[in-house]
């Protein structure tokens, strides 16, 4: 067992001391050391349960014969986060999370771990991890949170941000605001549509490091703590079998995540996340195969924000092993791919069930005959950038309109607020990438601002930043590269017309090449917005967006 380096022989006499300090039996030693990897804290709605079900992973641990023992790691509201400058620090928090818990289990020479994540960026951050330590990993999120019921119909924390928007519209009372705010929000979870974080739980189970259910179970459910024990349990086997992460997370099962995320239409998020996740393989995923995958993949799942069903209509319609099914019967996935359940993927959902073909369509029904995302590229976007397809108007798929340029969210947002933004416009937001912001903030605000004062079938936005999970509408993020760094998007004028045309996965702005590098012979790029601290080193060592935004290895660093 790797965890004799710390616990056997007379040179660990004092390593065994110190276990003795924390009340371990010798035959409590003689065991596989499991960590488990707890994201409980008291100010993060999706992790407020996690304590309950990492006893539950103990439990299960403790049956198959292993020690388990408990360390954190740190998570982000990006709710809470948003709109401030505390949303610079969500992206950057997946990195912190990855790379505390390759601390904690190299430090300590763990056997195996039991990764517990649930919002945003704590599921990729450990799925990373998971990767770059490459022991026996088992991984079971905190749950999706019910969705909420506002005047009779299901609600969730995207219709409390275009609350606020109509509010500003004159469209709603602050009366009906407190409506909202009291009710969209009804139990502990993961927020309760496709956005990022259970977009990321989901997309665990089709890389085969969640059991089934990982992704849609509730979090108030009883079944999540069945769930969390099975977990415990199943880290042991794989410990027995020497299934490792690597053995699982491969670049066919990246393409599968993917294909399952145009499925699903999931979060333009996990466009960062799933090249992060290849990087610790070292699988240099280029997005722009995303539009691959996306025209032979049916949007088949249209869950909030772009659709009526929720996560837990989708859990009851036979979850993502339903949807999985769907697509393996059309040849789309690789179904040889290796799982947690020491099974490949095919035979875990060989006998899987679609109980419900409105919230899990055929393929022969789709929403959309193409996938939930795209890739843009063009003059503006030479590298890439990323629109939720499947969350776009009919009438803005292809959108022609003069630019309102902002250099911060904060302007864009008291512009629209202000009535300054008409139909027909493209709001530009630049120096927000993952350089410039620095933290790649996301734009929430502006555009449940743009939808909530009736102007998401006529405005488009465009950023260098990125998007929540919750926006919808011709939202188009992760322009690459980034204003900060001379991308053409810190080129454009007020006035200038953007041309957005996503069937054809191409973004422009009506300038030749020849006016664009006249205009780059007096551009200086604006000033870091960060000098110390965690957010000056982000800034100076983290990569463009088109490649995840993740950390820059020591040879890339100029």
């Amino acid at each position: 067992m790797k965890s004799d380096n710390a616990k056997k022989g007379m040179q660990q006499a004092p390593a065994r001391s110190l276990f003795h300090a924390l009340g371990f039996t010798p035959e409590e030693l003689r065991k596989p050391l499991v960590g488990i990897v707890s994201t409980y804290n008291e100010i993060v709605p999706g992790h407020m349960n996690i304590d309950k079900i990492a006893n539950a992973v103990k439990m299960g641990v403790a049956e198959a014969g292993g020690m388990p023992v408990i360390f954190p790691a740190i998570a982000v509201c990006d709710g809470i986060a948003m709109g401030h400058e505390g949303m610079k620090y969500s992206l950057m928090s997946r990195d912190l999370i990855c790379d505390s818990t390759e601390c904690m289990a190299m430090a300590h020479q763990l056997d195996a771990l039991v990764m517990i994540p649930n919002c945003d960026k704590s599921v990729p951050g450990l799925l990373m991890a998971a990767a770059r330590i490459n022991i026996p990993t088992v991984v079971v999120s905190g749950g999706p949170m019910l969705a909420g019921h506002v005047r009779g119909r299901k609600r969730s924390l995207s219709s409390m941000f275009e609350a606020v928007g109509a509010y500003t519209a004159g469209k709603m009372t602050e009366d009906d605001v407190t409506n909202f705010e009291d009710n969209v929000c009804p139990t502990c979870g993961s927020c309760s549509g496709m956005y990022t974080a259970n977009s990321m739980n989901c997309l665990t189970e089709v890389l085969g490091m969640g059991l089934k259910g990982n992704g849609t179970i509730p979090a108030v459910y009883s079944e999540r703590l069945i769930l969390a024990k099975h977990a415990g349990m199943q880290v042991m086997q794989l410990l027995k079998d020497n299934i490792l992460p690597r053995d699982i997370i491969t670049p066919d099962a990246i393409r599968n995540a993917l294909t399952v995320d145009m499925a699903l239409g999931c979060s333009t998020n996990s466009m960062l996340h799933l090249p992060a996740i290849a990087h610790e393989i070292g699988f240099d995923f280029d997005i722009r195969e995303a539009n691959k995958i996306s025209e032979k993949t049916p949007n088949i799942c249209h869950l909030a924000p772009a659709g009526p069903a929720y996560i837990e209509d989708l859990n009851e319609a036979g979850g993502i092993y339903a949807v999985m099914k769907e697509l393996a019967d059309a040849g789309l996935l690789h179904t040889e791919c290796m799982t947690v359940t020491g099974k490949t993927l095919g035979e875990n959902i060989k006998y899987a069930v679609n109980r419900n073909p409105e919230v899990i369509r055929p393929l022969d029904n789709p929403f959309m005959k193409t996938g939930g995302l795209a890739v843009l590229t063009g003059n503006i976007a030479r590298d890439g950038s990323v629109v939720k397809r499947s969350a776009v108007d009919p009438e803005m798929l292809v959108h022609e309109g003069p630019a309102r340029v902002f250099d911060s969210e904060e302007e864009a947002i008291a512009a629209i607020k202000g009535g300054k933004i008409v139909p027909g416009d493209v709001v530009v937001i630049r120096y927000e990438g993952p350089k410039g912001g620095p933290g790649m903030r996301e734009m929430l605000n502006p555009t449940s601002a743009i939808t909530g004062m009736g102007l998401g079938d006529s405005v488009a936005l465009i950023t260098d930043g990125r998007f929540s999970g919750a926006s919808r509408g011709a939202a188009i993020g992760h322009i690459s590269p980034e204003a900060a760094d001379g991308g053409n998007i810190a080129l454009i004028e007020e006035g200038d017309i953007i041309k957005i045309n996503i069937p054809e996965y191409s973004i422009n702005v009506g300038l030749t090449d020849e006016e664009l590098e006249e205009r780059r012979k007096n551009f200086k790029p604006k000033a870091p917005k960060a000098s110390t601290g965690y957010l000056a080193r982000y800034a100076k060592l983290v990569s463009s967006g088109a490649k995840g935004a993740v950390m820059k290895r020591p040879e890339e660093i100029g």
